[in-house]
């Protein structure tokens, strides 16, 4: 058996542009890219904390402190809002017992505050 978990999160990260007329896609300051393990073009979900909306895209590189909803993606943030960027992996059952996920805080600046890996407490 497979079991979907969290890989990696960016929590709370500052909308700073959303661009209808773009292709696709979230860019993603090269910073929060390496910290939280990112890869490019990977599939996310993202999580607006402003209006509830939660939809999925892929990774792009943007610039410093840089997260901007690109194509359809835009029309569900605007600038300024919160939102959560998720990416998952598929893990057997003990794999995932064991898992600890790569969760990244961010200011409202874009900048890292903390990285750490996620807790296991209801795991045991």
């Amino acid at each position: 058996m497979n079991v979907s978990m969290l890989r990696t999160k960016i929590h709370r990260a500052t909308v700073t542009g959303a661009d209808l007329n773009y292709e696709g896609s979230v860019s993603v300051c090269p910073d929060l890219i390496k910290a939280s393990g990112l890869l490019i073009n990977e599939r996310v979900d993202i999580y607006n904390c402003n209006n509830g909306a939660r939809f999925s895209t892929y990774v792009i590189k943007g610039n410093k402190g840089e997260i901007c909803l690109n194509g359809a993606a835009a029309r569900h943030v605007q600038k300024g809002d919160l939102v959560i960027i998720c990416s998952y992996c598929g893990l057997s059952f003990e794999e995932a017992q064991k898992h600890k996920p790569t969760v990244v805080f961010v200011n409202d600046k874009n900048r890292i505050k903390e990285k750490r890996a996620e807790s296991r407490k209801n795991n045991k």
